[in-house]
């Protein structure tokens, strides 16, 4: 994924499930060019992204990845956080060449089943102070 205006793509995620949080926290760590941007889909910001493409943010199918105009949702904003990191993180998107017929299901089946599978936190996940400054 290209950097498509000056402040960078922004993922928006559950900041209460554990496995999404788990994601952002990847993120954080990987993304040593600083590319990405946070937004918790329970602070406004991420809500009004949802909103922006028709997602309700009470309860999305998919984390999404905006960048400018552009949505990435379901196994393709997985596929865009993972181009956008950089190698080795890169190479996870070859993926794309599977089609997203198959992709996309297998995506949504684990986003409806997250909480079950992973737990969900009591409150919302918040970054480290260095990180801060990426959420929105």
């Amino acid at each position: 994924m290209n950097r498509n205006d000056a402040a960078g793509p922004i993922i928006v995620f559950d900041a209460e499930c554990i496995l999404c949080t788990a994601n952002a926290q990847f993120v954080l760590k990987h993304d040593h060019n600083r590319t990405f941007r946070l937004a918790s889909m329970q602070k406004e910001v991420g809500a009004a992204l949802y909103r922006r493409f028709g997602i309700d943010p009470a309860n999305p199918e998919s984390m999404i990845v905006v960048a400018g105009d552009r949505l990435f949702k379901d196994s393709d904003a997985v596929l865009a956080i993972y181009a956008g990191l950089g190698w080795p993180w890169k190479a996870v998107a070859a993926l794309r060449f599977i089609p997203r017929v198959l992709r996309d299901p297998a995506y949504r089946w684990l986003a409806r089943n997250r909480y079950r599978l992973f737990g969900r936190r009591d409150a919302c996940w918040v970054p480290s102070s260095g990180d801060a400054d990426r959420m929105l």
